[in-house]
């Protein structure tokens, strides 16, 4: 089953939030999920702590650079989805992490800075391609988005894709429930409702099947 990473060297891009979300949904449509926390934050073990973990999820936390590749060996070997959320810089723990992955998201908000500092994970893992001799599969998925685009989030999108840059839509919104997931634990269907709830598991759901098309190989992907 795939390791799938999620990188990025600015904090505040939602790189847990995302995490948490992939993890939740995939655990929902019955793969079962192990999530590796290694950031030190401990954003995913706070997530964890404040609920009932959703059933088909276990979290491991406080992972380290000696341990990230023999923490995911044995877990790619035994059906895991193995979901890795990263600390917010270029580092070689996010390089090796990277080395292992199927595939890795990028989250970005659709700001200048966001892009321009999202560039960097993307340099990031064009140089393990370029050590391992092989394509790592990645994508950009824009977080805390609104309902309107922004004449500055079209013209960004616009420019990664003229760099071949995939992107994955739906986008992840900016959400109340979202966020609300680190106050609760949980996942969307367990969790308190909070804002318009039919629309946040909508969101969740399609990026998590759009993620999992990639994983696929589905036509267009």
């Amino acid at each position: 089953m795939p390791v799938i990473v999620i990188a990025s060297p600015k904090g505040g891009a939602g790189k847990s939030t995302t995490a948490v979300l992939l993890g939740t949904e995939l655990a929902h449509a019955g793969a079962p999920v192990t999530m590796l926390d290694c950031d030190p934050n401990r954003s995913l073990t706070l997530w964890s702590q404040r609920g009932t973990v959703p059933a088909g999820i276990e979290v491991l936390s406080g992972v380290t650079e000696a341990e990230i590749v023999r923490t995911i060996k044995p877990l790619d070997q035994d059906g895991q989805v193995v979901i890795v959320d990263l600390e917010g810089v270029a580092s070689r723990l996010v390089s090796r992490a990277i080395s292992q992955a199927d595939l890795v998201i990028t989250p970005m908000r659709a700001t200048t800075l966001d892009a321009t500092i999202g560039a960097r994970a993307l340099a990031l893992i064009a140089e393990e391609e370029e050590t391992l001799d092989r394509r790592i599969p990645h994508a950009v998925v824009f977080t805390m988005t609104k309902g309107v685009r922004s004449k500055q989030h079209v013209g960004i999108e616009h420019s990664l894709r003229r760099q071949g840059v995939d992107l994955i839509e739906p986008a992840l919104m900016e959400r109340v429930a979202f966020s609300a997931l680190f106050e609760f634990g949980g996942d969307l269907r367990s969790m308190p409702p909070q804002g318009n709830m039919e629309a946040a598991i909508g969101n969740a759901a399609g990026f998590a099947q759009a993620v999992y098309g990639r994983l696929v190989g589905e036509p267009g992907r």
